[in-house]
């Protein structure tokens, strides 16, 4: 693990471990992965001007988010599937938030169930994220387990009404369902390391994966062709939806996917307790723009009303600052925990946000911030410059090529 030691070094550890068809279900955009390209460079035109002679000796990364007390101002974004990254991924992440003071948001779409995570590690800070079923009544039912084990934070996902195109994984047979074929077959026998340590383990565990969430009538293997209209994912989802998940939930409510200060604002009137600033990682909408582009404007409009959790490109640790410097309250992170389970499990996650810790510091003391609400007193430069910039090409040369 002493030769990782960033986030390009634990994306190509993970490159070599996984399948290239996972790898790129987790990696890469849509369409033309013009919203991917334009979230790093939009990030890259942000610099943060330091204060000189503060004498900072230990920058305090503490940070209170919705009543909690965060070790550092992070999360542990909702993924699908981790429990394909790494065995019993999901329960590793939750151990990995746990011992360093953070929260893990559990995804509807996870392999374990939040009730085995919680049984697992049960003093961890879990969250839930939420995709609203078309049967209501299912969606009630899983609030209701999600309550039970424990989880007061619950992230709604609001901005993917339907599937995106990512026309590498129709080429790569890795939509869900898994569509068998030759050329994935051979990538799967490709890499025997993560066929015996992962899908067999899996498979032996508990039978083919499968999204752990779903009711037992309606679960199926990710490789089964079909998914019953009750478990689709509501494509009419409106705020008549999250006013009335609000007053049936009893705990704090976060609406992911806002980009608009419109849409903050609606989020504040129904009674949302925080948002997420995301583009969803640039997976979705292609010509969406960069969070960090319309983060100042979402801070504006919404003041102290809400809390602001931002996410989307994160790659070092003064990514971070930059978006706390523009309004955010903390960051959600995804892919690099991922990364960091595939080269090395739950040693890997744990050391990759350490190792995004430690950057943090670094570029603090440098700023001369002692804490994170320093940071956010910090100078930004290229602020205009960011709200308009066009994505230089080959920006990601190994993705575009």
């Amino acid at each position: 693990m002493s030769s990782l030691l960033n986030f390009i070094d634990y994306r190509a550890r993970a490159r070599q471990r996984l399948p290239k068809a996972l790898f790129e279900y987790i990696d890469r955009g849509s369409e033309d992965e013009q919203a991917l390209l334009r979230i790093r460079s939009s990030l890259d035109q942000i610099t943060l001007t330091p204060s000189l002679l503060n004498g900072v000796d230990q920058p305090e990364l503490r940070t209170p988010l919705l009543g909690q007390a965060l070790a550092m101002p992070l999360v542990i974004a909702p993924t699908a599937l981790a429990g394909l990254v790494s065995f019993q991924g999901e329960i590793k992440l939750a151990r990995t938030a746990r011992d360093l003071g953070i929260p893990f948001c559990v995804s509807t779409q996870s392999v374990t169930t939040v009730e085995e995570i919680r049984k697992q590690v049960p003093d961890a800070n879990l969250w839930f994220q939420l995709y609203v079923w078309k049967d209501r009544n299912l969606t009630r039912q899983l609030l209701e387990r999600v309550q039970a084990a424990g989880v007061d934070t619950l992230v709604i996902t609001a901005d993917t009404p339907v599937s995106p195109k990512r026309e590498y994984n129709v080429r790569n047979g890795f939509s869900i369902p898994l569509k068998p074929s030759l050329a994935l077959l051979l990538d799967v026998l490709g890499h025997p390391s993560w066929l015996v340590s992962v899908w067999l383990r899996q498979w032996l565990a508990s039978g083919m994966p499968s999204y752990g969430h779903y009711p037992a009538q309606f679960r199926a293997a990710v490789t089964q062709q079909t998914v019953h209209e009750a478990v689709r994912l509501e494509n009419r989802l409106t705020w008549n939806d999250i006013r009335q998940i609000r007053s049936g939930w009893h705990g704090r409510l976060v609406i992911k996917g806002v980009l608009s200060p419109q849409d903050a604002l609606l989020a504040r009137d129904e009674g949302a307790d925080a948002i997420v600033v995301s583009a969803h990682g640039g997976r979705n909408l292609d010509i969406a723009p960069a969070p960090i582009q319309v983060l100042p404007a979402i801070a504006e409009a919404v003041g102290g009303d809400l809390q602001i959790i931002a996410d989307s490109g994160v790659t070092r640790g003064s990514d971070v600052l930059k978006y706390l410097a523009l309004g955010a309250d903390a960051v959600m992170v995804g892919r690099l925990p991922l990364w960091g389970l595939a080269a090395a499990g739950q040693q890997g996650a744990t050391d990759s946000l350490r190792m995004l810790r430690n950057e943090m510091e670094l570029a603090m003391t440098l700023l001369g911030a002692h804490s994170v609400r320093d940071c956010r007193k910090a100078n930004v430069l290229g602020r205009q410059r960011a709200l308009f910039v066009k994505p230089s090409p080959g920006a990601y040369p190994e993705i575009t090529a």
